[in-house]
C-alpha cells in the first residue's frame, strides 16, 4: 500500500535513520549496489598539484666589439662622407640610412690604423687622420646575444682614392655639405657627436 502523500510514514523512516549512532552499519541487501556503496568508505581523495612550467633563468651572452670610422672632408673642406645601407625596416626598401663609414678593429691594429683601413674599404676614399672627434658605445641584441658596442671616430682629410661603394656592406656613398651631415645621419649618438665636435676643418 502506497501512503498517501504528506502521511509523514516515509519522513519518519528517514528521521529515524538519522538518528542512528555513528559506526560501521551492515548493508539489508547483498544484492544492492546502493546500500554497499553507501556504506563503504571512501578512500580519502588525492591531492592534485598543478604543476607549473620551470622557469629556466637564461641569460643572453654579453660580447663586447670594438670598431672605428669617422668623418671624411673632402679637397675643398666643404663636404663630408658618408656611407647608406638600405633601411630593412622600409618595405619599399628604397629608403637609405645614411652613417659614418667604420668597423671593426683586427688583431694588432690600433682604433686609428682601424679607422683608415675601414674608410677605405667602405668607400674606396683614401684619407688620413686630422684629429679625434669621441668615442660611442652603446648596447643591442643579436642572435641572441647583448652586444656592447664602442666606437672610435675621427675627423678625416681625403688624401686619394676613387668613390666606390663596398659592395658586400655598403648600398651607398656620397659626399654632402657639411652643414647637412648632421640632419642626414640616421643614428642620434653620430648626430650628438658630429653636432657637439665644433668646426669641422682639416
Amino acid at each position: 500500500m502506497t501512503p498517501a502523500p504528506g502521511a509523514g510514514g516515509e519522513a519518519k523512516r528517514k528521521n529515524r535513520r538519522r538518528r542512528r549512532p555513528a559506526g560501521p552499519q551492515t548493508p539489508t541487501s547483498t544484492n544492492s549496489v546502493a546500500a554497499t556503496s553507501a556504506t563503504t568508505p571512501n578512500p580519502p581523495a588525492k591531492k592534485i598539484e598543478s604543476k607549473k612550467p620551470k622557469r629556466h633563468s637564461t641569460y643572453a651572452k654579453r660580447v663586447d666589439e670594438v670598431s672605428a670610422g669617422g668623418l671624411v672632408i673632402d679637397e675643398t673642406g666643404t663636404k663630408g662622407l658618408l656611407i647608406g645601407r638600405r633601411d630593412l625596416k622600409d618595405a619599399t626598401r628604397e629608403r637609405l640610412l645614411w652613417s659614418l663609414p667604420k668597423g671593426h678593429i683586427e688583431a694588432g691594429e690600433t682604433p686609428e690604423m682601424a679607422a683608415i683601413r675601414e674608410v677605405h674599404e667602405e668607400t674606396g676614399i683614401e684619407s688620413e687622420i686630422a684629429r679625434e672627434l669621441g668615442v660611442i658605445d652603446f648596447w643591442f641584441m643579436a642572435s641572441g646575444k647583448r652586444i656592447h658596442k664602442t666606437v672610435h671616430h675621427y675627423l678625416f682629410r681625403k688624401v686619394g682614392g676613387t668613390l666606390a661603394p663596398q659592395i658586400t656592406e655598403v648600398d651607398d656613398v656620397g659626399w654632402f655639405p657639411l652643414e647637412e651631415i648632421v640632419n642626414l645621419l640616421a643614428y642620434p649618438d653620430e648626430k650628438k657627436l658630429i653636432a657637439k665636435s665644433g668646426e669641422l676643418k682639416v
